[in-house]
């Protein structure tokens, strides 16, 4: 069974600063890093670290070229990356804070120039029960859902971020829903305090054919279906930075059900990812591999 991520690739630029810069504020930052990133590309390394057979397609310009060697180096096969000459890859302005929270501005890029050509062309190596990742920043979303569909393929989407393109997508092709709880709630056009577990019954009811994954932050996840409801809290650790936490959970949420774990171990592992995530610094440099996963939750034994 192979696993598609069809998502973006960016180049992060980190500043590290004392607060988030508000309207009117010149500030200077401490220090500017330069890292790999973009949803999809963090994914897909997590994705493979997690030991799943994954390829990424997407598309960067001609200054995204060590994207594709990060990924290589990881376990990534990246056959399906166009390389646009013309064009600047996407990119990230990303302040992180001194607690370790960020906030992120997104430029496009390539990211936003995928065609239904390629879509087409990357989908025909692929059959019936394999895997299609897909997150929110890239576009022709809606024609890359209906083409796997048709096609039998898995479709987990990761709705970020969210804005008003994610109700205009064919929704119920869904087959694994991976969101947080203030994307639940816009999904649902509710603005209640509902509680987690509710929240997600919700969502079920909504998509009935569904597995919901729901992340809680600091409260952990939540993963319900037809058949029932699991949670999983979450491991304290000393927060370096967030960026690509929920990316690191879902690569190896997936990749460790892809490996024949239950749902009980995939979560606890994937929650384990997460949290020495958090405590790295970058977005893709930060993701473990499953020896320090496997190494940290005997330490948290």
């Amino acid at each position: 069974m192979k696993v598609l991520c069809f998502g973006s690739l960016n180049i992060d630029y980190t500043y590290s600063v004392d607060h988030f810069v508000q309207k009117g504020e010149t500030l200077s930052s401490t220090s500017l890093q330069v890292f790999t990133g973009g949803k999809g590309l963090n994914q897909s390394i997590a994705l493979a670290k997690a030991g799943a057979e994954v390829y990424h397609a997407g598309a960067i310009g001609p200054d995204g070229r060590f994207l594709l060697t990060a990924m290589e180096q990881a376990g990534v096969d990246t056959r399906y990356v166009s390389v646009l000459e013309d064009a600047r890859t996407g990119n990230a302005i990303i302040q992180r804070d001194k607690d370790g929270d960020n906030c992120i501005l997104l430029y496009g890029g390539t990211n936003q120039m995928i065609t239904e050509q390629q879509i087409d062309d990357v989908l025909a190596h692929f059959d019936r029960g394999d895997y299609l990742i897909l997150q929110n920043e890239i576009n022709n979303l809606p024609y890359l859902m209906r083409r796997a569909h048709e096609k039998g393929m898995v479709v987990a989407l990761n709705p970020s971020p969210m804005n008003e393109k994610i109700p205009a997508l064919p929704l119920d092709f869904v087959d694994l829903f991976l969101l947080n709880e203030v994307e639940a709630r816009q999904i649902l056009s509710r603005s209640d305090d509902t509680a987690h577990e509710e929240l997600a019954k919700a969502l079920l009811e909504r998509f009935p054919g569904a597995v919901i994954v729901l992340t809680l932050g600091g409260d952990g996840s939540l993963c319900i279906d037809k058949d029932g409801c699991l949670t999983q809290g979450a491991f304290r650790v000393e927060v370096a930075d967030t960026t690509a936490a929920g990316d690191t959970f879902t690569g190896f949420l997936i990749g460790g059900l892809l490996s024949g774990k239950d749902r009980k171990t995939a979560m606890r592992e994937a929650s384990a990812a997460a949290a020495i995530a958090c405590s790295r610094p970058g977005a893709a440099p930060s993701i473990p591999t499953p020896d320090e996963v496997q190494a940290f939750l005997r330490q948290r034994a």
